[in-house]
């Protein structure tokens, strides 16, 4: 199992959606762009405060969630 220690989720922040280390940019957010055509490069760009290892592991989670691989995720 890997650790996803950068994907968090609060209560009543963004809806309690996944974000990226606490912060207002979601995993949704991350793959909806992915599947819009935007290469990691052109995120990083568009979202600087975002990390390589942020995207890579929001694809990370969002392929745990859609039940093809396991996860831990960090805890809050």
């Amino acid at each position: 199992m890997e650790q996803l220690d950068r994907i968090t989720q609060q209560s009543g922040m963004r809806g309690s959606k996944a974000c990226i280390r606490g912060m207002r940019a979601t995993v949704g957010m991350i793959v909806g762009q992915i599947g819009a055509g935007r290469s990691v490069d052109e995120i990083l760009i568009d979202y600087p405060y975002l990390e390589r290892k942020d995207i890579m592991q929001a694809l990370r989670y969002a392929a745990w969630r859609s039940g093809k691989c396991e996860v831990i995720l960090a805890s809050q």
